[in-house]
């Protein structure tokens, strides 16, 4: 019962607070303002979270986790390079790709267009890609039909229709050098047909940039006979990507250039990393200023409470029990915020992209622009672990704020107090 004292008369101490109607209201904007910087942290965090689940679960299950491809001319060997592939653990499976880049003209001018030849029975193993078309688009890629998958933006910023024919202009370069990328003698340009026959819906820069046609058609197309632009990987562990991009380059004898993910899509991945980390810093100062009102309102307590700590120590209590009653109410005050800011704060995570809908709906706006972004809805993941973090901060900072006032509270003489009365 001696232990559970300080924390009763603290308990007491909160309550008759409240009846205060100064140091009351002071209390109330502590601890609103601790429960809505819990409450937003937790959202923000779920929301970066969002967005790097879907990074990885659909732009990087698109992307080439890495990629060989011929520095001086077509890849003769692909077979051999996907056989040392497969030798090593950390690469789930390879397809071999031709790519073509080239023009299309639109209405006030030209588009660029990159064009991935991709065998269909291969490329299911290392993207995803067939997951964002009907299936009829991607049963029109046969290698002997001049087929092409564009992306939905591209489509419309053509204005061209599925069965609707598409013209791509092409620098005539010497050799195969036109498909490489390299500098080659520019003869005249040569321009190539496709019939469009399907549209895939990814959103981004990837929609309105690139297109899907046969490997084999490509490739007759370009007289590359068996010869390939390059060789995609689909590694285990996409953060180790430039690693086994390279490991597996630097054994092979033909000259390649080593791509991967990092380098084409890695600013989205940095982007979203610097906004969690500055909104983190930034709602953790939040949360302690709020706590920083705890302090306000215990210094006002200990002043309205001087008489009755003084008779308390009169009694026998000791100066650390004093210490304890007054950190009991700041962690209440704490415990109250965060609790608060928890309940809201995942509630709003678990319903982020429902939200996000309505308020699309009702106001007739886009918060996030499939055609500029990945995706076009606000995405969301709860993680146990960043709850944990963010009560676990918001609980030591409010805790921390009450010792300066609780050390003042267990020093003040009785005999003063008590002629003060």
């Amino acid at each position: 019962m001696k232990a559970l004292l300080p924390i009763i008369i603290g308990w007491r101490f909160y309550r008759a607070r409240q009846s205060n109607g100064f140091i009351g209201f002071i209390s109330f904007a502590s601890t609103a303002g601790i429960a809505l910087g819990v409450a937003v942290l937790i959202l923000v965090l779920s929301a970066m979270n969002g967005f790097v689940e879907q990074l990885e679960d659909r732009l990087l299950a698109v992307v080439s986790h890495g990629e060989l491809v011929g520095a001086q001319g077509p890849i003769r060997n692909w077979q051999a390079m996907a056989d040392d592939a497969s030798l090593m653990p950390e690469i789930i499976a390879t397809a071999p790709f031709i790519r073509l880049q080239g023009l299309v003209q639109k209405s006030g001018g030209f588009q660029a267009l990159m064009i991935n030849g991709i065998e269909t029975s291969l490329e299911t193993k290392v993207s995803k890609i067939a997951d964002f078309m009907p299936e009829s688009a991607w049963a029109s890629l046969i290698p002997a039909v001049n087929n092409i998958v564009l992306g939905e933006s591209l489509l419309n910023k053509l204005g061209l229709s599925v069965g609707d024919s598409l013209v791509l202009y092409t620098p005539n370069m010497a050799g195969s050098e036109a498909t490489q990328g390299t500098a080659g003698r520019l003869n005249t340009a040569k321009s190539h047909v496709f019939v469009v026959s399907g549209v895939y819906r990814l959103g981004g820069e990837i929609e309105s940039s690139q297109a899907y046609v046969s490997m084999g058609y490509l490739s007759q197309l370009l007289e590359m006979g068996e010869g390939v632009t390059g060789l995609r990987l689909n590694i285990a562990d996409v953060f180790a990507a430039p690693r086994v991009t390279r490991s597996l380059g630097l054994t092979q004898e033909q000259y390649l250039y080593l791509n991967d993910w990092t380098r084409t899509q890695g600013h989205l991945y940095q982007d979203i990393q610097l906004v969690r980390s500055i909104m983190y810093l930034v709602l953790a100062l939040v949360i302690a200023v709020a706590c920083f009102n705890i302090v306000s309102t215990l210094v006002m307590a200990v002043r309205d409470k001087a008489s009755e700590i003084a008779i308390l120590m009169t009694m026998g209590l000791k100066r650390s029990a004093v210490m304890s009653i007054f950190i009991m109410q700041g962690a209440l005050n704490g415990l109250l915020g965060c609790s608060i800011g928890a309940v809201i704060g995942v509630t709003m995570a678990l319903n982020l992209s429902s939200i996000a809908s309505g308020i699309e709906s009702l106001f007739g706006i886009a918060l996030l622009a499939g055609d500029v972004y990945f995706i076009d809805f606000l995405p969301s993941k709860l993680q146990g672990q960043d709850v944990a973090i963010v009560l676990g901060m918001g609980l030591l900072m409010s805790l921390v704020a009450t010792l300066y006032p609780a050390w003042k509270a267990s020093h003040i003489d009785p005999a003063a107090a008590l002629a003060g009365r």
